[in-house]
């Protein structure tokens, strides 16, 4: 089996050329990358490429069905990649004019050769449903036109992901390159030259996807921190190492393997402020042992006290000396575990590693860093912006000579508080689906003051003014004006959680009919406060939901302190 698998690292001017003609097959998931990971991608490699004059930048591996010989290849893993690749070459293009348009248009579309027997056709064919739409707008370069579809309109969440991708990417080269084409053109080079791809392929779907588990194994292989504890271990006086094997061992069972590893990445952010440049191995002995003289140190100083914080901030089990503050403490906690990403952890971990008791200033802390981490994850903050910003609450913490004295960097700047405010009355439903849910839910918990608990994953979020409402619909009457429906029906207010599946049938019933079939439970009430105020309310008009939106955001801005100084 082994004889027909081949792999190969290739720059990008080599993925993107006749030697590959990739499809995405209809079993495979839509594309899913948002503004996030297209954002942070673009990020990471423009900061590469301003710091790095000589070294490649490795982008990853793609798993193939391909003939050796042959360019046909049906992507198994990393769809993701090269769609988003495909975006960013696209855009780039785009930007040109003359020879350099005509070059770098290479990469994106195959423009053939008779002599060669090469047909015109586009370098990456995506699933079925959404090849035309990419190969019409992107693959082409018809970028004006793409961006002045309307989303709603769009088929589905791919098309819409697209879309949203391209304005990003094509705003991003912008901004940073101003229209200079020797600019542009030396970005282009650095990611058709120094950019590269592991490209794994063989002939069999079913040695294919062997390929795709075994690099995906979530097995007991070899860790960083496998490493780090021979490197450790090994310079302690030989009577005492079992004594701190154990040590170390009850630290790794009690916060999980991959969570032990997890660990060593958040220790190492505390120490360093900045988004990780090379391996974990290599990062953690520069930045964290360096800073110790002894291994012994390095478990007592470093490992324990971050693993207890670590395992109460995953696990929302502060122990307080204050019963009362130590319950709100974890609601906050359990509240930091429900964002899309762990960036929050380190000044958390910092916090209580340092603190002694104090469980007021703990408590302070955390519905600070709440809020923050809320507000990033609603605005859609980028990792690298993340990491930023959590390094200034990191460098605040360790400047503090006592920790009763509030570090400002917590707390959000008067343009963060303006752009929370400007997203919270945004169009709430176009949203990721863990942003929407969060801020639905955290409002909601917001008006029941802190009194319910919430399973995330029985949850709908539902509109009371549908979002199709046809001439015979009985929403047409109050709602007769379309430009007003499309002013209001993804707001905050037009927006109720429930704890069942969606109901497409029942969209259409009219106001009273879907309070009573649809957004009450089995005994006419609901769970959730938000959707308890819709269940008293009489009639659902622009008057009534405008009223709505407007005391929402006012609890909002009074829960999170979002009013401007």
């Amino acid at each position: 089996m082994s004889k027909n698998i081949a792999g190969a690292e290739y720059p990008l001017a080599k993925i993107f050329s006749s030697d590959f003609d990739y499809t995405i097959p209809s079993y495979q998931r839509p594309y899913a990358w948002t503004e996030d990971e297209a954002g942070e991608l673009f990020d990471d490699l423009y900061d590469f490429y301003q710091n790095e004059q000589e070294e490649g930048y490795f982008l990853g591996s793609i798993v193939l069905i391909k003939e050796e010989g042959r360019p046909e290849a049906e992507v198994i893993d990393g769809q993701q990649r090269l769609t988003t690749l495909t975006i960013l070459l696209a855009a780039l293009t785009s930007l040109f004019s003359g020879d350099l348009r005509y070059d770098f248009d290479s990469y994106v579309r195959e423009r053939g050769s008779a002599s060669q027997g090469l047909r015109p056709k586009p370098r990456l064919s995506l699933r079925e449903r959404d090849r035309a739409f990419f190969a019409s707008n992107v693959q082409s370069l018809e970028f004006v036109k793409l961006l002045e579809i309307d989303p709603v309109t769009l088929a589905n969440e791919a098309q819409r992901n697209i879309q949203s991708n391209s304005r990003l990417l094509l705003r991003r080269l912008e901004e940073v390159f101003s229209g200079n084409e020797i600019e542009l053109c030396k970005f282009g080079a650095f990611l058709v030259q120094r950019c590269f791809l592991v490209a794994v392929s063989t002939p069999s779907q079913k040695s294919a996807f062997r390929v795709f588990s075994v690099m995906n194994s979530r097995g007991l292989d070899l860790l960083p921190i496998d490493i780090v504890k021979a490197d450790v271990i090994g310079k302690i006086q030989e009577e005492d190492q079992d004594a701190y094997t154990d040590r170390w061992e009850v630290m790794e069972i009690q916060t999980g393997r991959a969570g032990f590893n997890d660990l060593f990445g958040h220790i190492r952010m505390v120490y360093t402020r900045e988004k990780a440049k090379k391996s974990l191995l290599e990062e953690f002995r520069a930045s964290v042992m360096s800073q110790v003289d002894s291994s012994e140190k390095l478990i007592e100083e470093i490992l324990e006290p971050y693993s207890a914080a670590y395992q109460a901030v995953k696990t929302a089990q502060y122990e307080s000396s204050s019963t009362a503050d130590g319950h709100k403490a974890n609601e906050l906690l359990k509240w930091l575990n429900r964002i899309d990403n762990s960036d929050w952890i380190p000044p958390a971990m910092l916090l209580l590693s340092q603190l002694k008791g104090s469980s007021e200033y703990a408590l302070w802390f955390l519905t600070k860093l709440e809020r923050l981490a809320a507000c990033m994850h609603l605005c859609a903050k980028n990792v690298n912006y993340r990491i930023e910003r959590y390094a200034e609450v990191i460098a605040a913490l360790q400047n503090v000579s006592d920790l009763r004295t509030a570090p400002d960097a917590i707390e959000l700047t008067d343009a963060e508080k303006r752009e929370m405010q400007t997203a919270l009355d945004g169009k709430i439903y176009w949203m990721t689906p863990r942003r929407r849910n969060y801020l639905i839910l955290r409002l909601d918990s917001f008006l029941a003051d802190g009194a319910a608990t919430y399973d995330p994953t029985v949850l709908t979020i539902e509109h009371v003014l549908p979002q199709t409402v046809t001439a015979k619909s009985p929403w047409a009457k109050p709602w007769p004006d379309k430009d007003e429906r499309w002013e209001w029906v993804h707001r905050l207010a037009n927006l109720v959680p429930l704890a069942k599946r969606k109901n497409s049938s029942a969209q259409d019933f009219d106001f009273e009919r879907k309070k009573k079939v649809y957004f009450a439970g089995r005994d006419g009430v609901s769970s959730y406060a938000l959707t308890t105020q819709v269940l008293a309310a009489p009639e659902w008009t622009p008057q009534v939901i405008r009223n709505r939106q407007q005391q929402l955001l006012d609890v909002l801005v009074d829960k999170w302190k979002l009013a401007v100084t």
